[in-house]
C-alpha cells in the first residue's frame, strides 16, 4: 500500500484515501481504524478529531463516492443528448466505468451497510444520481400513452438494478462469463425495453 501522509492539516481527506486502499484490498469490514490510521501515517487518537469511528470514515468515502458517481451519469446522460436512447444507455454504461474506475467508493456506497438514517448526509447525493436515470428512463417513454407508460422510477430501479447486479456478478464477483460486462448490460437493457414497448423488436 502507497503511504500518503498529509499535509497542511488535511488528515481528513488522507484518512479517506488511506480507507480507500484498504477497502480495495481487503473489503469495507476488513480493516480497522488503526489500520487506517496507520496507513495515513498518524497516531489513532488523531483519526477520532475527524471521525467517530469506522462507520464515520465509511460514510465520508460513501459521501464522496457518491458526488463522483452523480458527476459521471449527469455527463453520461447529457441531458438526453444526442437522443433519449442513445442517453440511456450511456448511463449504464458509467455505472459500470464508475464499479471499474472507484472500487474502494463503491464498495463504500453499496457494501459497507451504511444505514441512510444514521447517516442522513448520503441520501442527498445518493438521489442525486438516481434522479439522472428516473430523467432517462422519463425521456425514453415520453413518447407513449399515458396509460402505457411505465413510470419513470420503476424503469430507472430495474436498470439499477440489472447494473448492479452484472457489476457484483461479473465484474467483481467469481462468476465467469464469455461476455464483456458491458456486452452483458446492453443486451439485457435492449431486452428489458422490448418488452416494454421502448424499442422496436429489431433494434
Amino acid at each position: 500500500m502507497t503511504k500518503r501522509g498529509y499535509h497542511h492539516g488535511n488528515l481528513r481527506q488522507a484518512l479517506v484515501e488511506a480507507a480507500l486502499e484498504l477497502i480495495a484490498e481487503k473489503s469495507p469490514q476488513g480493516f480497522t481504524l488503526s489500520e487506517a490510521a496507520k496507513a495515513a501515517e498518524v497516531t489513532p487518537a488523531a483519526v477520532y478529531r475527524h471521525f467517530a469511528g469506522r462507520e464515520d470514515l465509511l460514510a465520508e468515502v460513501a459521501r464522496q463516492g457518491y458526488d463522483i458517481f452523480a458527476a459521471l451519469m449527469e455527463y453520461a446522460f447529457d441531458e438526453g443528448r444526442p437522443t433519449a436512447l442513445a442517453a440511456f444507455e450511456a448511463t449504464g454504461r458509467a455505472y459500470l466505468a464508475f464499479a471499474r474506475k472507484y472500487p474502494g467508493h463503491y464498495m463504500a456506497m453499496f457494501e459497507a451497510g451504511l444505514s441512510l438514517q444514521a447517516f442522513p448526509e448520503l441520501a442527498p447525493v445518493a438521489m442525486r444520481a438516481r434522479a439522472v436515470l428516473e430523467r432517462a428512463a422519463d425521456g425514453l417513454s415520453r413518447h407513449l400513452p399515458a396509460d402505457r407508460r411505465p413510470p419513470a422510477s420503476m424503469v430507472s430501479a430495474h436498470i439499477w438494478a440489472m447494473s448492479h447486479g452484472v457489476v457484483e456478478l461479473y465484474m467483481r464477483g467469481a462468476t465467469k462469463s464469455p461476455f464483456p460486462p458491458e456486452d452483458l448490460l446492453e443486451s439485457g437493457i435492449g431486452i428489458y425495453l422490448r418488452g416494454l414497448g421502448l424499442l422496436p423488436p429489431d433494434r
